[in-house]
């Protein structure tokens, strides 16, 4: 599976291309932005974005009207066509946000059963009682997604509804050439339509990624060879942060052990789940670490550990932004530009390295030194083997171990050093069983 090994890149078009909030029936053409950060993404070593909601909605593009429409304040269905095609040209993958499990109200099959109640074709797309009533007095009452019914949720388990949604995928292939889908609340999701999902997609476009978005529980039950190539690994991304707050890395290394170590029982291994340190509906990571020296090393652990890395627009030069109540457009904002800077550097040199590893992509995990303030883990295959090493402190540590043996390339440093042509000197490191780990730095270390 190509997402294995790329890094992606998430956008929420409606914020990032200055949309107005609520949709507002006029039609702009703004999606195109996204085609000209096209040469930026390439540059960086993005292989593929995640596009949150761009179909036609209500308000924020998770209450849905039209699965075959481009949302107008974004613009048109030729207007998306062209940034696909740009993205393409510049190496860039497309994977849009499926939202499947719940509609708008202002979605078209729910307004013909407001309109016919009984009488409609579509009354048995969602969950109705024909018997009650709900808030907004429509005279029936249906279920709404976790309580919110702005969001009215589909009937999955009826053939028409899934038969519907598999046209809908069919067109955004053929029309758009899109590569994959973030399955929203794939939690939530009828385990059937995943499978029914994932076999019309393997037979209709091999290789198309499915991935879904899951807060807790069993990954396995959903990323599996019948259901999703992947899914968003929360529990990493709260031990990233948590760890690095409480200046205690034992947190993130036991969620990466429990995860990958080599123990029989760990619950992962093998698996590529999609690791993040912010998205579009958490605080970002430059805003919740309490000492900003930690942004890089944050990127560190995300870039070294198991799975496939997604960032977040912006984040990439440490962008803050702060969950609100009620209004998570704070997090959701538009740039006229990139706002490249050392971090973004930093980061580009990671994506370089992972992509170019497949220790780091495909590798087994395991501990080598965990401390409060430090830690090094190695990842591992039959072809390479690169030790990640995290130094949290103010002040140099050295760690020992009898692991740390060998001569190794230190790849951060390399890339770092590359000129315009791509070459570079050698930086290697030769370890007798200690490791001198600088103040607030992060090493990858391949074994030479």
């Amino acid at each position: 599976m190509w997402a294995y090994n790329e890094t992606f890149y998430q956008i929420y078009p409606i914020g990032f291309c200055g949309a107005p909030v609520h949709n507002d029936g006029v039609t702009a053409h703004r999606i195109l932005k996204i085609g000209e950060w096209a040469e930026y993404l390439q540059e960086l070593g993005i292989g593929s974005i995640i596009l949150n909601p761009i179909f036609e909605s209500d308000n924020h593009g998770y209450d849905t009207r039209d699965f075959r429409k481009i949302d107008c304040r974004l613009g048109t269905n030729e207007d998306f066509k062209e940034v696909c095609q740009t993205l393409h040209d510049h190496d860039v993958k497309v994977m849009l946000d499926g939202v499947f499990n719940h509609v708008g109200r202002g979605f078209w099959a729910f307004k013909d059963v407001q309109e016919k109640k009984w009488d409609s074709p579509y009354k048995d797309w969602f969950i109705i009682n024909f018997d009650g009533n709900s808030g907004y007095n429509d005279g029936f009452w249906y279920e709404g997604w976790e309580g919110h019914f702005e969001l009215v949720k589909l009937n999955l388990q009826n053939p028409a509804v899934v038969d519907y949604l598999l046209d809908c995928v069919k067109m955004w292939i053929e029309e758009f050439g899109i590569d994959g889908l973030r399955l929203d609340v794939a939690y939530s999701l009828d385990h059937n339509f995943m499978r029914r999902l994932r076999s019309f997609c393997d037979g209709f476009k091999p290789g198309f990624a499915l991935i879904g978005e899951v807060l807790f529980g069993d990954y396995n039950l959903i990323v599996n060879d019948e259901m999703l190539h992947s899914c968003t690994n929360y529990e990493c991304y709260k031990g990233i942060f948590s760890s690095f707050n409480s200046m205690n890395l034992f947190e993130i290394a036991h969620s990466l052990n429990r995860q990958y170590g080599p123990e029989q029982w760990c619950l992962y291994r093998g698996k590529h789940l999609m690791n993040f340190v912010d998205n579009h509906d958490v605080t970002r990571i430059a805003s919740i670490l309490t000492n900003k020296e930690h942004l890089p090393l944050a990127y560190g652990i995300l870039f070294g550990m198991p799975g496939i890395p997604c960032i977040y627009y912006g984040s990439e030069w440490g962008e803050e932004g702060v969950k609100a109540p009620d209004n998570d457009y704070a997090l959701r904002p538009c740039f006229e530009e990139p706002k490249p800077n050392e971090l973004t550097d930093l980061i580009k040199a990671l994506i370089g390295i992972r992509r170019n590893s497949d220790a780091l992509c495909n590798g087994i995990y395991r501990n080598v030194v965990i401390m409060n303030h430090q830690l090094v883990f190695e990842r591992k295959t039959d072809s390479e083997r690169v030790f990640v090493a995290i130094n949290a402190a103010d002040s140099e540590y050295t760690a020992c171990s009898g692991e740390l043996q060998g001569t190794y390339e230190n790849l951060i440093a390399e890339a770092q050093n590359e000129t315009e042509d791509g070459a570079a000197a050698p930086e290697t490191v030769t370890l007798n069983g200690q490791l001198v780990m600088p103040p607030y730095s992060i090493q990858y270390l391949k074994a030479l």
